[in-house]
């Protein structure tokens, strides 16, 4: 009887203690699971408790936290992405203007008037476009026409005292440019008859040098027809012509012992002839055109295009008492009487300075003594001179 009392009363008390012994559970796996955070073992916690068996699992977890952590690894490279291309006009870039409207607009600057075109270099050649727009009849005065020493054009004389003036001397004359103890240079002008003119427009056909008994003559031939590429000018020396191959650059030198040398500047119609020590001069044959005839009514006919020179002179050796159209301007005591400020500054003086004769020395002011020997300035005191003659065709010009 008393068994089946404590029976009963067991099975009463079941319900209250199953709950404690959950907790009684519970309790030790997680003490033991702090075990084994402190321990770094967090196993102590499987050995009690059904239930805490898990709690002490998760100490276990815990204790093991302290391990290394896992190598690092880099992240991977971003993936490269090509640049996109420049972006493309559709549209060409535009082209430079042309040539030709630069030198149109270089030649209405250059060419506003005729007489203009001789001054605009006297520094020096003009520059390769601007040659390309003036017009053929005008390109020989590029050169040489604007420095001292000149006579070219109408003539157009620039004397060794830096003036320009005018010679017009008259037409199938001879004068006496050069008159020196040891050198004698005389000019023939060739014109044409203009009814109603005032004087016939004048021009230097050639010229005669003489020194130490020789003589050298260059001149331009008669020319119909006037052609760029067909040579027309005519050289002797001592009575021999001298040929020179069509060759820019081409040289000839005098047989005899005399340091004379003739050089072409261009294959055609231009060369400079130097006696060493004493003078250079260039000379240029260039044609009198329709457009010149017709601008400052020449009458130009069919058959002649009054083909003259451009010369310029540089001379070494000059002595004071040098005289002639352009030898005079050289001397120290020369005092320049023309009206600079002209247009056209003339020097008169025809009969003073004409010659028989293109080899003739008989000119009033004649100083040639066949060679004889004479105090010279020093070279570097004689500066070179430009003679030309305009297409003005008011005879020869000079100036320094």
């Amino acid at each position: 009887m008393a068994a089946a009392k404590w029976a009963l009363l067991l099975l009463l008390a079941l319900p209250l203690l199953a709950p404690a012994a959950l907790g009684a559970g519970n309790g030790n796996g997680n003490g033991n699971g702090n075990n084994g955070n402190g321990n770094g073992n967090g196993n102590g916690g499987n050995g009690n408790g059904n239930n805490g068996n898990g709690n002490g699992n998760n100490g276990n977890g815990n204790g093991n936290g302290k391990t290394p952590p896992p190598p690092y690894q880099a992240p991977p490279p971003p993936p490269h992405i090509q640049p996109p291309p420049p972006p493309t006009s559709k549209y060409p870039p535009p082209s430079p203007p042309a040539a030709s409207a630069t030198f149109a607009k270089q030649r209405h600057g250059l060419l506003q008037g005729h007489h203009g075109v001789p001054y605009l270099h006297s520094a020096g050649d003009l520059p390769e476009e601007v040659q390309a727009v003036v017009p053929h009849e005008l390109r020989h005065l590029q050169t040489h026409c604007n420095v001292p020493g000149a006579v070219c054009e109408d003539p157009r004389f620039i004397g060794g005292d830096g003036n320009t003036f005018y010679f017009h001397g008259r037409m199938n004359r001879d004068f006496c440019l050069l008159s020196d103890t040891n050198l004698h240079i005389n000019a023939h002008f060739i014109g044409s008859h203009v009814p109603g003119q005032k004087r016939d427009p004048t021009w230097v056909q050639a010229i005669a040098v003489q020194f130490s008994g020789h003589r050298l003559y260059v001149g331009a031939r008669k020319t119909a027809v006037w052609d760029d590429e067909a040579d027309r000018l005519a050289i002797f020396f001592d009575g021999e012509l001298v040929e020179l191959p069509g060759a820019a650059n081409a040289r000839w030198e005098a047989p005899s012992a005399t340091a004379l040398s003739v050089t072409r500047t261009k294959a055609a119609n231009g060369v400079v002839v130097e006696l060493a020590g004493v003078f250079k001069i260039r000379a240029n044959a260039v044609p009198i055109t329709k457009e010149d005839s017709r601008t400052h009514n020449y009458g130009l006919t069919a058959g002649d295009c009054l083909a003259h020179l451009d010369l310029a002179f540089k001379f070494y050796s000059l002595t004071d008492d040098v005289h002639g159209v352009l030898g005079q301007t050289y001397r120290s005591s020369y005092v320049n009487r023309l009206d600079v400020s002209a247009k056209m500054p003339v020097m008169g003086g025809e009969r003073e300075f004409a010659a028989s004769g293109l080899f003739a020395t008989d000119c009033s002011v004649a100083r040639y003594e066949h060679g004889s020997v004479a105090n010279v300035l020093a070279s570097e005191e004689v500066a070179g001179v430009k003679c030309s003659t305009s297409h003005s065709g008011a005879g020869v010009v000079c100036k320094k």
